[in-house]
């Protein structure tokens, strides 16, 4: 990993615009780069995101711009396609391991989690080999220099500590429900169906895109 690099300091909307394109780089390889208007879709998922927004796409393009002088995101256009579509850069700013990136990613569009949390949010990411391979992702990003991850004090009744980015603004405490986490089993199973349903939001986006285009050509 690259330990010559200062972090960016970011704010929520560039967190969010950031680990959207990470995360669609992923899983919606076929519709990636991103154009403007799937990415805000992105952003404002009803799953895999803590806290939903409602961003418009004033605050979307903002945010890239901001990362952009940053040199996090860049512009692609091509393909036949005259359409300004975007993609991360974070990786080349900031060289690590897709074990690495998944983490950062989970925390910026969720917050901060513990090692079990990310262990199942992870799936369409990358698959992690076991719960131990997470904490030694962890402490990587931890021991860098500078850090990427913190670790934060347990909160009262949670027997697993909480991890969070060091990126910049982060989900305020209160805003967080202090009870104990549910059992493997229940996250495992609400982790399924946000996958899919994020999957069938991911699909409605580029339909949504496909007829804005025929529309657009006929008229």
């Amino acid at each position: 990993m690259d330990t010559t690099k200062t972090l960016p300091v970011l704010s929520a909307p560039e967190l969010r615009v950031l680990g959207s394109l990470i995360e669609k780089s992923k899983t919606t390889p076929d519709y990636y780069p991103m154009t403007l208007n799937a990415l805000t879709a992105a952003c404002n998922q009803k799953t895999s995101r803590y806290p939903v927004t409602d961003f418009d796409e004033e605050t979307v393009v903002l945010a890239l711009n901001n990362l952009k002088a940053q040199s996090l995101v860049a512009t692609a256009v091509g393909g036949g396609s005259r359409v300004v579509k975007y993609k991360h850069n974070f990786t080349t700013v900031h060289e690590m391991e897709p074990a690495q990136l998944t983490v950062l990613c989970l925390l910026m569009l969720r917050g901060p989690q513990t090692p079990g949390e990310l262990n199942t949010n992870s799936t369409r990411l990358y698959e992690f080999r076991s719960l131990e391979e997470v904490y030694t992702v962890l402490n990587k990003l931890m021991n860098a220099e500078p850090p990427y991850v913190k670790e934060l004090p347990k909160r009262p009744g949670q027997k697993e500590a909480r991890y969070a980015h060091e990126l910049g603004e982060d989900v305020l405490e209160e805003n967080s429900i202090s009870v104990d986490l549910p059992q493997e089993p229940a996250r495992k199973h609400v982790s399924d169906m946000e996958a899919r349903i994020s999957k069938l939001e991911d699909e409605l986006a580029q339909v949504k895109e496909i007829l804005a285009k025929i529309t657009k050509d006929l008229f």
